[in-house]
């Protein structure tokens, strides 16, 4: 069997990706996670919290709603089906943090939760951090012509 032929054998058994429900259900479920999130701070700011207060207070508020629904392997069930609009960055990161930590668990406090919790969220935030540091600097070196 020839290479050609290999690959066509393969992508003939390959299972075909459903593309278009998959961006579909990233938008919808996206796109309520953040309407969810608006109404929470429409809500906030109803109780005569100011815009930076009631954004705030949401911010704790998806980050605590996200990390109960992993602790009770609920978020994995919402991201078998929306993919992608899980990872609408706030709630995304609160569930990286929190999956390794309840997988862990067993193996302890130190070693098991607090050695894991940033395995998943650890490069991306030092990755973040680094990138943001190399920006400025050139934003810097840019103004000072």
């Amino acid at each position: 069997m020839t290479e050609k032929e290999y690959g066509k054998l393969v992508a003939d058994l390959a299972p075909k990706s459903p593309i278009w429900k998959d961006c579909l259900m990233a938008f919808l479920i996206g796109g309520l996670i953040c309407t969810v999130g608006q109404l929470i701070m429409n809500g906030y700011m109803a109780l005569d919290l100011g815009k930076e207060d009631a954004g705030t207070a949401t911010s704790m508020t998806l980050v605590a709603i996200s990390a109960l629904l992993t602790g009770l392997s609920l978020y994995d069930n919402i991201a078998k089906h929306a993919g992608a609009g899980t990872l609408v960055p706030i709630t995304g990161f609160a569930n990286s943090i929190a999956a390794p930590a309840v997988e862990f668990k067993t193996e302890g406090f130190i070693l098991g939760v607090g050695a894991k919790m940033f395995t998943i969220a650890g490069p991306v935030i030092v990755y973040g951090v680094s990138a943001s540091v190399v920006y400025g600097l050139i934003y810097w070196i840019t103004t000072l012509f």
